[in-house]
This record gives C-alpha cells, structure tokens and sequence, in this order.
C-alpha cells in the first residue's frame, strides 16, 4: 500500500530477469522495463491514460546502500560458498553467516575490467565469426517478439543480446530485450562488415532475425556490433606478504561457464616456470653473467620423457653465447635446457617442491625447461610471492573473518607473514638475484610492454607453451602478486604468435596500472652477502643495441662466494692489428 504506481511497475517488471532489471545496477534498463509494463497496464485498460503519463514521469530513487560493497566476485562468492559447506553443513543456509573476505574492491573491480578487456581484444583479432542465431520474426513484432526471439541469448553485462530487425552493409536496425530500437552504422559495424556482404552464406550472414551482441559506445549515443568470446582467462592477485587474495576473476563470465581457472584449470606453465630453474641454478654455482649457447639441440626420447625431441625459440633464431641473464629476459629455450640438463633434471625436481609445486606434476625430464608440467594459477601466485617477499612461502587464503546472525565472530585469519623465519625456503640473496633479473625481464625482454607503468619495482615473466596454446603473465611488485592467463578450455592454439607478452601480459597491465596508481616504488636494497661486479656483455648482447654491437662492462650481482676471478670478469686484451708486409733482408732467418 506505501507503494506507489511507478514503484510497482518497477517492481513488476523484476521477474523477467532480475540481474538485468535491477534498478540499483541498471537505472536505466530498469526504467525501460518499467515503461513497457506500464504501456502494457495502460492498453489492458489497467489503469487510465493520466495515471499512465504521471507513472512514466515519476522519478526512482532505489537505495544503493545496500550496493556499497557489492563488485563482481562471482567465482570468489562461490569459492567462500563451498568453504562455508565444509566448514558447516548443517548451517550454511540457516544461520545467516556474514562472510568478510581478504578482496579489495577497487583490486576485483579492476581485475574485471581488465580481464574483460584483455579477452575481447584478443578475440576482435580473430574476425567476426557468425551471429549466434537466427529467429522467425513477425512482420510487425512487438516486445514479447524480442523477448521470445532472446530467450536463450542472456545479456552478458556490457555486451548486450539484440535482434536484427533490417541490416544492409550501411546500416543495422536491431532491438534489444527490453525493446529499445537502435540503429548501427560506420565504425560501429567495421568488425562485423564481412558478415554483411550479401555474399556470405545465410547461415553466417548479419540478416533479418539474426541474434548479434551490442555494446554502446560514447554513454549509449552510438552502438558497435562485438561477439561473446569463446578463449578463456583467468585473473588472480595477492598480497605477497601475508597471501591474502586482492582480486580472483576465475573466468571471462560466471554465468555461461562456473569452471573456476584460477584453482581448478591445470595447465602447462611455460616459460612462466624458467624462474624457478634458473633460481634452482643460482644454489648449483651457475650466475647471472654464466654465458651458456643459444644454440640448437636434440634430445632423445630418455630425455624428454616420451619421444625425441627438437626444440625451438619461439621466433625460430638462435643467437649463440649470451649471459644466464640475457637468456632470462628473451625467454631463450635453448639456454634454459642446457641450465638443467647441467644441474639435473632430478635436482630440480626437488628444488621446485620449495616453492609450493607438487613434484609429480612435475615429472623430471629435460622438458621441465620449458614448463611442461602442469600449475594452477593459484599455485603459481603462491610460487612467485616467494621472489616478491625475499623467500618466503606463504599460504594464500581468501576468507577473513566470519560472523553469525547475532554477531558473534567465529573466525578470524590470522596469516603468518613473510619475516617468519619458519617460512623461509629461498636464501634472500637468491630471491633478490631472480628478482633484479626478472626486472629485466619488463625493461627489455619479452615483458618490456610494461615500461608503460614507468616503476622499477616491477619484475616477471610472461610465459607461452608449445603451439601457442597456453599464455601467461607472472609478475609482481614487493606488496602484490598478480597472475594472468588466457587459453581455451579444449586446449588447442591461439594463434601464430599470440604469446604471454602479446595475450596475457595486456591483462596483468591493466590491472597494476590502476591498483598501484597511489602506491609509491619500492627499490629493492641489496641483502648481505650479495656483491656487484662489473663484468664484460657478449657481442650484441647489450639491451637495445644493435646485432654485432661491441661488448661493453656492465654491473651484475653475485653471491659474495661465487664472485669469478678478475681474468674471467676483463675484457679480452685488443688485438694488435697485422704489421704492413716488408720485404726480408739480405741474410733473412732461417724458416
């Protein structure tokens, strides 16, 4: 009774699709809805035409209290669920927990967006592939049409389900659910244009009935034609400190597919996982100026475990003798076999168990080199906090106090932090090693887009499995872990030279460059027993110079104990250019 016409209107209009219709997400989809139940409760002479026209201009003023904290956390929500179900079984749904977890909202947020972003940037690169169905329409079709005709084609937030209603290579007239008429024309078609040829077959062609997806451009006053992506992602960052998450998006949609990538898809690390062979190298003696061959190689199948084997750069060229350090940031194959095939395959089997791994993933073969096992990204969060915090292993956790009904605390987390010496597993000197080398890794090698940030607090390693299929992006700042993936859930290819740096690394910038927006750098200083030395750059080695450059000295760090002696570390004596041919003498000496 305390309700008045609009307000009911609204409310009535909920039920169709309660998400989409939700005033405090979507006023104005909200507001759209409402209108049509009102003309539908003025032409069923419901009400009069008066009470219909000061219904439709009645303002909606929902309360958005409620929405404060409220952030796309679907797989997060649905993880704290499951957590909730172990923990009490019998209660979960009765006693009204409050659940509090670690998430940061602006972190989530901007993990979504930045995810969203990443996979349809990707996609857009692939083409338009066809509309996703086609409806019989009536001559003169109405808003029962639309909804009947969208049915099976939910709305995916932004990326909005329309029907086409005429289209011609000039121009698409569609209707979206709420039946709301828009018109597409210029850029707003540009993706899409192939499909509007009158060439291209029916059954793939942009026609009257066809089932697209919108999104609005410029605040709703124009529209472009996108698709729904078929490539997968996942998204997860945490405080390298304690573990807690900061933001978790464990697919491109929860409600077209609830597999949460971040915990439950194993998949090849790829070069993400040279990090923690060249770390394993460090404790064998090998340091970041050891110069190794970027050079082909052939392994039997005793070596690899299944068959022999010839692997590649993934560009295809060698480039000979360069540093340990070099080889890390172009991601040189080659060099990182030979670094393990020198330290044993067995060892670093071993070794990696330090770092969280599960060694049977890990089977002990030369194609351990390349991340030919398998990780979750959650593990690998976990793994590359440990570069981050100088040694540390600590345990990711995502809920952070839980309350019931009456407001009695049942739980609260209380994380050991990195500086417990129980959690220790990595000498600081060989963190702080692997961590300047992978800065390397954003200044010059296959992570340089992330010069963009213009930080020097920044390392990590992009990663790319054989054939394309994986792509990833593992890196950090001293405070905040962040892993990005991108594949497809059947694995099969990306595409030719859709690497980590040009797939996942993308994601992992977008989210940083908002989170760390107020976050002042933070240098790393050198711990005790780390020492630099300058030391001689193979030819054309030098970052940023061209190939065949002259050799130049540079510092590097080295464990104080394994610093090489000073005829190693000089550069070659020149050599003496040939004397000009004289003639011998009279009494020349004897040959």
């Amino acid at each position: 009774e305390q309700l008045s016409l609009a307000e009911t209107a609204m409310l009535a209009g909920l039920p169709k699709a309660p998400s989409m219709y939700n005033p405090v997400a979507n006023l104005q989809r909200s507001r759209q809805r409402q209108h049509y139940v009102l003309r539908r409760m003025s032409e069923l002479g419901h009400i009069t035409a008066a009470q219909y026209e000061d219904a439709v201009k009645a303002p909606l003023r929902p309360r958005r209290e409620a929405n404060e904290y409220a952030i796309h956390g679907e797989y997060a929500a649905e993880m704290v669920r499951q957590a909730m179900a172990e923990r009490y079984p019998d209660e979960v749904y009765a006693r009204g927990f409050r659940v509090y977890t670690t998430l940061r909202k602006a972190d989530q947020e901007a993990a979504y967006v930045a995810l969203r972003r990443g996979v349809l940037e990707y996609d857009r690169r692939g083409g338009y592939r066809r509309p996703e169905g086609y409806a019989e329409l009536p001559a003169s079709p109405g808003d029962d049409d639309f909804d009947e005709a969208l049915a099976d084609h939910p709305d995916n937030d932004e990326l909005l389900a329309a029907v086409v209603l005429a289209a011609d290579a000039k121009q698409v007239q569609a209707a979206l659910r709420s039946g709301e008429k828009i018109a597409i024309s210029g850029e707003g078609l540009r993706f899409a244009a192939r499909a509007l040829d009158p060439k291209t077959p029916p059954q793939r062609r942009i026609r009257r009935g066809a089932i697209i997806r919108v999104q609005a451009e410029a605040g709703g006053k124009s529209w472009q034609i996108v698709q729904l992506p078929e490539v997968e992602s996942a998204f997860i960052s945490l405080d390298a400190q304690d573990g807690a998450v900061r933001a978790l998006v464990g697919g491109f949609d929860f409600s077209r597919n609830k597999f949460n990538h971040v915990t439950q898809a194993w998949r090849q690390p790829g070069s993400s996982f040279k990090p923690f062979i060249y770390s394993a190298s460090l404790e064998k003696g090998f340091t970041p100026a050891t110069v190794i061959a970027d050079e082909p190689v052939v392994l039997e199948a005793e070596q690899t475990g299944s068959q022999r084997w010839e692997p590649k750069n993934y560009d295809g060229k060698f480039e000979g003798p360069m540093r340990m350090r070099t080889a890390l940031a172009k991601s040189k194959n080659m060099v990182s076999i030979r670094i393990l095939d020198a330290i044993g395959a067995k060892y670093a089997q071993d070794y990696v168990t330090r770092f969280g791994f599960d060694p049977e993933r890990h089977p002990p073969y030369l194609t351990m080199a390349l991340g030919a096992g398998s990780v979750t990204a959650w593990q690998l969060a976990r793994a590359y906090a440990v570069f981050a915090n100088g040694g540390y292993l600590i345990q990711p956790y995502f809920i952070q106090k839980i309350v019931d009904d009456r407001g009695n605390q049942l739980a609260l987390a209380n994380p050991q932090r990195a500086g417990d010496e129980t959690l220790r597993v990595l000498d600081p000197r060989n963190a702080f090693i692997m961590d300047n080398m992978m800065q390397d890794v954003m200044r010059y090698g296959t992570g340089a887009r992330a010069a963009r940030l213009a930080r020097v607090d920044l390392a990590g390693k992009t990663g790319t499995t054989n054939e394309f299929v994986d792509a990833w992006f593992a890196g950090y700042q001293p405070t905040l872990v962040a892993i990005a993936w991108v594949g497809f859930d059947q694995p099969k290819t990306l595409g030719r030279n859709q690497t980590g740096g040009i797939v996942a690394l993308p994601i992992w910038l977008g989210y940083m460059e908002k989170v760390l927006k107020d976050i002042p750098e933070m240098p790393r200083s050198t711990p005790p027993g780390v020492v630099s030395v300058p030391v001689m750059t193979m030819p054309g080695e030098n970052p940023g110079s061209a190939p065949g450059s002259a050799p130049k000295l540079v510092p590097e760090y080295f464990y104080q104990e394994a610093v090489p002696p000073p005829e190693v570390l000089q550069p070659p004596a020149p050599i003496e250019p040939p004397k000009p041919f004289e003639p011998p003498g009279p009494n020349p000496p004897p040959t």
